[in-house]
């Protein structure tokens, strides 16, 4: 282990894996101790679950850190998703607007909470804030991503220092082409993130992770 990522295991990053499609891969997910699951329900993803999973299946998951991704659903189809699978988390990948999501949180379990994504591009700082400003306060969790057509698992990363460049109200995930190779960088973020969102670098394939490259960086970063 390099001595950048020896310094870093004393900030104990939480872990989200997204992208999961394969139960067995899960269950040893959940012995390393990961802390949060992220399943995809957009159908337009590669690593859309239920082409592999049923909510039943998920629903039987034991874990408190399951998070469903849905990118621009339809609100009642996400509180049925929610039950089903029971979910803890609903992670918003889209274009949600503020009205959007505090209907959602309403009609929601209480118990689930709230992720909004903000995609980063070509934003200034002052644009970035004023998305940020307008989320409602009822979202518990930012996830600050790299913007594409996509909606994320792009494995491209956005430039961190804009983060410095504002004000985060909440505490914050952050995803997008987090590896080995830019660990190191995470400690010039001044307001640190308290989970890290890894996807498609540690991945054979799109849904089939790489386990004993997860389990390394697990060791990088706790």
């Amino acid at each position: 282990m390099s001595t950048d990522n020896q310094q870093l295991s004393s900030s104990n990053y939480q872990l989200k894996v997204c992208g999961l499609t394969k139960l067995h891969q899960i269950k040893e997910l959940i012995d390393l101790k990961v802390d949060f699951l992220g399943f995809i329900f957009y159908d337009k993803s590669p690593r859309y679950v239920l082409n592999h999973l049923s909510l039943e299946q998920i629903s039987d998951i034991n874990h408190q850190g399951k998070v469903g991704v849905f990118v621009n659903e339809d609100l009642e189809k996400i509180v049925e998703i929610a039950e089903k699978a029971k979910l803890n988390f609903i992670q918003l990948h889209g274009d949600e607007t503020e009205e959007f999501i505090s209907e959602l949180s309403q009609k929601l379990n209480p118990k689930i909470g709230v992720i909004k994504v903000i995609r980063i591009g070509n934003q200034t700082p002052d644009e970035l804030q004023k998305t940020i400003n307008h989320q409602p306060s009822t979202i518990n969790y930012f996830l600050f991503d790299t913007d594409s057509k996509a909606f994320g698992g792009t494995g491209k990363t956005f430039n961190w220092n804009i983060l410095n460049d504002i004000e985060i109200p909440n505490p914050y995930f952050l995803s997008g082409g987090i590896s080995f190779e830019n660990l190191h960088q995470l400690s010039t973020i001044n307001h640190q993130p308290i989970v890290l969102d890894i996807n498609s670098k540690f991945e054979i394939e799109p849904g089939n992770k790489d386990l004993e490259k997860i389990n390394e960086f697990i060791n990088c970063t706790k």
